[in-house]
């Protein structure tokens, strides 16, 4: 049995490329684990795990940068999402948003099943086609859902594994919180060594 990782983009995980001496495609064998670069967002997400998971994996981890909803997390730190939510699925009714649940066409909330443990500050997640950056967007999701990060494909990987009947983690280092747009304000660098750094660890000892 293999571990799969999955990651939006390559530059997520370019010092563990380096690490392991990984190909330059988007999907990368090794003995005890596979790598797979989806692309970013939802559709590219569950379109690339279509294609490539299957039985074979006994754990799924998906590791990128987020956003975060709390100031009390310092930028670069990392947060196991132990639940993720599609934020956007379902309908408008007026101000009221009517989840898919609530519309009865399916659910749109999963989580995390591996009992590995990370050590890691624990968290909930918010997935979006959009990218939150206004001060209205970012008070309705805290109002409804009180998220802690937020990707573009977290819960995807959570339905894919959950549908599979898969474990699967997610681990997210903070690059920035969630605000209106300010590039200014970001630590991707430190965000992308201190997911890569953990993530070299975490699989080295798995292995």
């Amino acid at each position: 049995m293999k571990t799969l990782i999955v990651a939006a983009t390559k530059a997520e995980l370019s010092i563990f490329y380096q690490h392991f001496n990984l190909g330059e495609g988007d999907f990368s064998e090794r003995k005890n684990f596979d790598v797979l670069i989806t692309g970013v967002g939802m559709v590219a997400t569950a379109f690339s795990l279509g294609k490539y998971l299957s039985p074979k994996y006994n754990l799924v981890i998906n590791l990128g940068i987020a956003g975060c909803f709390d100031r009390n997390i310092p930028l670069g730190s990392l947060v196991s999402v132990t639940a993720d939510t599609f934020a956007e699925l379902g309908a408008e009714n007026g101000d009221e948003f009517l989840t898919i649940n609530d519309l009865g066409f399916g659910e749109n909330h999963y989580t995390a099943t591996s009992i590995q443990k990370t050590g890691l500050t624990e968290g909930t997640g918010v997935t979006v086609n959009r990218v939150s950056g206004s001060e209205q967007s970012i008070k309705n999701l805290v109002q409804r859902l009180n998220p802690t990060t937020e990707s573009m494909e977290g819960a995807a990987v959570f339905y894919a594994c959950n549908q599979q009947h898969i474990d699967c983690l997610q681990v997210r280092s903070i690059s920035n919180y969630v605000e209106p747009r300010n590039k200014d304000n970001w630590k991707m660098g430190l965000a992308i060594k201190n997911l890569n750094d953990w993530a070299i660890s975490f699989i080295g000892e798995m292995n």
